[in-house]
């Protein structure tokens, strides 16, 4: 299966572990070592619209579990956000913003179907 494929099986659930308020990813657990998601990013589907573009344009990382790639990264207003899978026979992913010192190398170059 090739990645434009896979991604149209892929969706972002999100995750209370890195929210500090109520989101449709449930109650607001957020730890204290997480990224914490800007309340501007409120609509799954958008979010999953633009995992999906990343996926497709093979933005992954290894290990593979199962049929999805554990980590994939797209960029947004400068800003590098990982995509973790959380569900391997779902295809369910939450994810997250990075500090620069945290991009995997070559990561600062990519680009975004969303990068304003």
């Amino acid at each position: 299966m090739c990645l434009e494929e896979l991604a149209l099986r892929v969706s972002y659930v999100g995750s209370g572990e890195h929210k500090s308020y109520p989101s449709f990813a449930g109650r607001p657990k957020l730890r204290a070592d997480a990224g914490k998601c800007d309340p501007k990013f409120g609509d799954p589907a958008e979010i999953t619209e633009w995992l999906r573009s990343t996926i497709a344009c093979g933005n992954v990382g290894a290990p593979w579990e199962g049929e999805f790639p554990r980590y994939a990264w797209h960029r947004l207003d400068n800003v590098i956000y990982e995509a973790r899978l959380v569900n391997q026979e779902l295809g369910q992913y939450k994810g997250y913003p990075l500090d620069r010192d945290e991009c995997p190398e070559g990561l600062n170059e990519i680009s975004g179907g969303g990068d304003r």
